[in-house]
Formats: C-alpha cells, structure tokens, sequence
C-alpha cells in the first residue's frame, strides 16, 4: 500500500487528533471506523477504495462499539448480518450499557 496516494477525508472526521499526522496504514482500523461513523458517502467511498473490501469488512466487523445506524450502514456495504459484528454482540450481551 506504499505506493498508492492517502486518501482525502474531511478533517471534520479527525477532529480529536492532529489530522496531519495520522498514519493510514499503521491505525487503519481506527481510520475505516472513524470514516464509518462520521463520514459523508465520499469518505466512505475513499475509504473502499483506499484500503479494499476485504480490510473494510475486518475492521468492522471486529470493531468494539459502533453507533446503531453505523452498524446497520456498514451492514449493507459489506454485505453482512448484523450478528457478525463484534460490536453487535456486545451490545446484546450488555443492554444496560446502550439505552436504546
């Protein structure tokens, strides 16, 4: 993945850390959920472009804690139940941590 150019996100996304200074590659799981959760469908298509599906679909589906309308986004882009996800499974083990 060296040769190929970062990808361009909205800062926006990287608001609690020096944006100038993230690795892509090293915090790509950080990276893909962050996108994930606070990104536009640019970002996200950046983001699947940049890193591939397979990459994508690891980092969420062994994501700790998603936002519920995240979970069921990255559900459809990857083409995958919500009972795969990591973050899913947690959430049903402990209901009184997510008041929904």
């Amino acid at each position: 993945m060296a040769d190929k150019p970062i990808p361009v996100f909205d800062p926006r996304i990287f608001w609690d850390v020096a944006f100038e200074n993230i690795d892509y590659d090293a915090k790509a799981a950080f990276v893909i959920t962050r996108v994930f959760e606070r990104g536009d469908v640019q970002d996200i298509r950046n983001c699947r472009r940049y890193y591939g599906d397979e990459k994508v679909a690891e980092a969420l589906l062994n994501a700790k804690f998603l936002p519920e309308i995240t979970m069921y986004l990255a559900s459809a882009v990857i083409n995958r139940p919500l009972k795969d996800f990591r973050c899913y499974t947690l959430r049903q083990l402990n209901p009184t941590l997510f008041p929904y």
